[in-house]
């Protein structure tokens, strides 16, 4: 299953950039398709909010569970840049721009496009700070994995 989950999480990963993408080009040059762009959006990444956070918790390598158990503490977590990243940067990052996400599809309905389109700005940049891209060294993940 946490692999089914994984997959599903990066897929979503996808989903969320092209969507984040078209919903900032939208806000910029004032396209109504933009309430139904940052609604799609916002389904996407709080589904995967939902996904990760379980698999923060649960998964058998990078959960938290697992984490404190095989390093004893936080404060040893803290001090390991892989399980760092996994317990607290990786999560916060995304946290964050979720947030900005919703609080952007917020702004994009009431039609107030220059705020929604800083907003997806900022959260663009925290997802791309915190994705395990392949060229990170130590913490990268596939860009597909499982293909």
């Amino acid at each position: 299953m946490n692999a089914g989950l994984l997959h599903l999480h990066n897929l979503l990963r996808w989903a969320i950039l092209i969507l984040l993408l078209v919903a900032l080009v939208q806000a910029f040059t004032k396209k109504e398709g933009l309430k139904r762009t940052s609604l799609f959006l916002m389904i996407a990444a709080h589904t995967t909010l939902l996904i990760g956070l379980y698999q923060w918790w649960f998964s058998d390598t990078v959960g938290v569970k697992t984490l404190l158990a095989n390093m004893g503490s936080f404060g040893a977590i803290m001090k390991d840049s892989f399980a760092r990243f996994w317990a607290v940067e990786h999560i916060t990052g995304m946290i964050i721009a979720i947030i900005l996400i919703t609080m952007a599809r917020g702004r994009a309905k009431k039609g107030i496009y220059s705020a929604a389109s800083w907003l997806y700005l900022i959260a663009l940049i925290a997802i791309l700070v915190s994705i395990p891209w392949p060229f990170r060294e130590g913490i990268g993940r596939p860009w597909f994995p499982g293909m």
